[in-house]
């Protein structure tokens, strides 16, 4: 996290999913924060209900939302943009994009003349974790661009990816879903085999914390070989994840999310 003073911006949110929800939660209970925050969506009612959850605002059209912020955010469906930048009637003074396979050629071809930046958060960034892969700032957007990326800052670790490379990026930060799965599986495994399932779900949570911890530190070979003992139980689980093909299961994942990117 940045410990520098932050300027005062009020940040708009096109759109109220689950991004921009981990966003918005993020930054209403970060030490420093936008000085407001505005939502409007289709008429679904959650940017309503976000807004109220977040001590935010609700405003009824886009063109309001980017008229009174000093940037907005883009988290809405990538099909959505064209309509989105219309509705946005040219009011948007810098626009953060967290949409999936959007490169900037195309925001900016939307957003002719506006500082644009793209970052890939993930839902993470609700209790300031994880990492937040983001596109350099050009040199002649640092004016908008720095006070963006400062805030968004607040939400995770920055990491800095070329556009080019963006789309990868998002198919390994979709990490969560996938590593929720092995969590979901494992501790129904546990519950099958007699623990209670609130029990097994709390043990595997903490060991999976404990791990990354250990990641931080050594590579994964190291710390697999120092929990799995030569003709143990664990190698024994090694083997048949390996028997069921769990390595090349996550590589057709990362390979399937970059396909469908890239359409």
């Amino acid at each position: 996290m940045g410990t520098r003073l932050l300027p005062v911006m009020k940040i708009g949110f096109v759109g109220a999913g689950n991004m921009a929800a981990a966003m918005a939660r993020g930054w209403a209970s970060a030490e420093r924060r936008p000085d407001r925050m505005l939502f409007c969506d289709a008429g679904s009612g959650r940017a309503a209900a976000l807004a109220a959850e977040v001590g935010g605002e609700a405003v009824d059209s886009l063109a309001e939302l980017g008229r009174r912020s000093d940037a907005v955010v883009l988290a809405v469906k990538p099909g959505s943009l064209e309509i989105v930048a219309e509705q946005l009637d040219r009011e948007a003074r810098a626009v953060l994009s967290v949409l999936a396979a959007t490169p900037l050629k195309t925001l900016r071809e939307r957003f002719p003349g506006v500082p644009v930046l793209r970052a890939m958060p993930t839902v993470a960034t609700e209790i300031h974790g994880g990492v937040i892969c983001h596109t350099p700032v050009p040199a002649d957007e640092v004016e908008s661009g720095e006070p963006m990326l400062a805030l968004v800052g607040e939400l995770g670790r920055l990491v800095e990816v070329s556009d080019e490379l963006m789309d990868a990026a998002t198919a390994i930060v979709c990490t969560p879903a996938y590593l929720a799965v092995v969590v979901q599986n494992i501790a129904e495994a546990g519950a099958e085999a007699g623990l209670d399932p609130e029990l097994s779900y709390e043990l595997v949570v903490e060991t999976f914390a404990g791990t990354i911890e250990l990641l931080r530190r050594y590579d994964p070979v190291t710390v697999r070989t120092a929990v799995a003992s030569p003709g143990g139980s664990t190698e024994a689980g090694l083997q048949a994840l390996a028997d069921a093909g769990a390595a090349d299961a996550f590589r057709r994942a990362v390979e399937a999310s970059l396909r469908k990117m890239r359409g």
